[in-house]
């Protein structure tokens, strides 16, 4: 699991102690903010190490129809940024997992940058992954981000050349996400070879830890990735298993992380 030391700075827990680590994607709000509470909870009592709290959002680009489906769901119960924060804040309480707010950059703008950052900062999260936040443009983000002492997060993919996977590394700070393909998210069959050399390239770079994602899906997946990458992302494989189970969304996703523990350790 994620280091716990409660006297350790933010940006610590976003570390993995066991490879590969474990970092679990929920769109909050769906179906609810009552039961994304006992999913989280639940995902880290069953091995997640690092919880991306997804904000919803009305346009995404990046998102598979999966994700897009999560997101209609809890916009159309109002959830909002500000209450994505008192989410992290109320689990904050009960854990000391890895908490990275995943948003796009708009609902940041709409609520301030500087007042996001000393929110999230008091919520006790992490780090932040604004998904079309460019490492180019962010210095006004990472600034903000050094000064509440939570880490930025970028992308990086496999079409990224040498210089901006440069670049990507030196900006981000607990992790490096990388993006295992191409295009949007949503499960695969097989893992992109690509992913393999992206991390290879990125090690050149950073001594960062290196979170694979989009598309990881199977235990198969999560076991590959622990030969080459520290950790993996499991994102629209939890969405979906939400989805799939009405009333039992929690035991469901304790379920899909313990079997997914349990290959790599068996």
């Amino acid at each position: 699991m994620a280091k716990k030391n409660l006297s350790a700075s933010p940006i610590s827990r976003l570390s993995f102690s066991r490879r590969p680590g474990l970092v679990a994607y929920v769109t909050c709000g769906d179906p609810d903010l009552a039961t994304t509470r006992e999913i989280i909870l639940a995902a880290i009592r069953a091995g997640a190490d690092v919880i991306e709290l997804g904000v919803p959002f009305s346009d995404p680009v990046a998102d598979g129809p999966v994700i897009q489906r999560a997101s209609e769901r809890a916009l159309a119960k109002g959830t909002s940024l500000r209450d994505v924060l008192g989410l992290a804040r109320d689990i904050r309480r009960e854990s000391e997992a890895g908490l990275v707010v995943f948003s796009y950059l708009n609902p940041v703008l709409r609520m301030g940058m500087e007042r996001f950052c000393a929110e999230a900062e008091s919520a006790g999260v992490d780090g932040v992954l604004l998904i079309d936040m460019t490492v180019e443009e962010g210095n006004e983000y990472r600034k903000c981000m050094e000064a509440h002492h939570m880490g930025p997060i970028f992308l990086a993919t496999p079409t990224s050349t040498d210089q901006r996977l440069r670049m990507i590394a030196g900006a981000s700070r607990g992790f490096i996400y990388a993006v295992s393909r191409t295009g949007v998210t949503g499960a695969q069959q097989q893992l992109a070879a690509d992913a393999r050399q992206l991390v290879k390239r990125l090690r050149k770079y950073s001594k960062l830890p290196v979170a694979v994602g989009f598309g990881v899906s199977t235990a198969q997946h999560f076991r590959e990735i622990g030969e080459f990458a520290d950790a993996a992302v499991i994102g629209s494989a939890i969405v979906h298993t939400i989805e799939k189970n009405p009333g039992r969304e929690s035991g469901a996703v304790a379920e899909l992380i313990a079997n997914l523990r349990k290959g790599v350790s068996g």
